[in-house]
């Protein structure tokens, strides 16, 4: 089996709603618990950044599953490799949303220090969450 991670950005679609992000995690949870996926969502009411890490087949998988996710759209695939081992490992799914605590990461891996994944690379993007897991409590 090879570790994979995938990491991509997607805006919310014109239907989502303010409860959709807990059924997204709440789902996200117990579906990557049971099939070994790990990883994080960050979010801030307009776009979602995540890291999924997993065996190559699950997190094809759990990324077609978003692909087709209606409550997505603009989906963009950021990165995508090969990986010795889990960054993420003890989270099912971390959320990350929005704060005053997140801006000062934001603008270390990007431009500005507002939340705009589609203006980062790949790599930016999975360097700020590893940056916010270690230094900003997941919900």
């Amino acid at each position: 089996m090879f570790l994979t991670r995938l990491v991509y950005t997607s805006t919310i679609s014109e239907s989502f709603s303010s409860e959709d992000v807990t059924t997204i995690l709440e789902t996200a949870r117990k579906n990557n618990d049971k099939n070994n996926v790990t990883g994080m969502l960050c979010f801030n009411r307009k776009y979602f950044l995540q890291c999924l890490e997993g065996s190559r087949t699950t997190v094809n998988k759990t990324y077609h599953f978003i692909l087709n996710d209606p409550r997505h759209s603009n989906i963009i695939m950021l990165d995508y490799k090969e990986i010795n081992m889990r960054e993420f490992s003890e989270w099912s799914m971390g959320y990350m949303p929005e704060s005053s605590l997140t801006s000062p990461i934001n603008l270390a891996f990007s431009g500005t220090p507002e939340f705009n994944p589609y203006e980062m690379s790949g790599e930016s993007a999975h360097k700020m969450m590893l940056a916010l897991k270690n230094s900003v409590p997941s919900v």
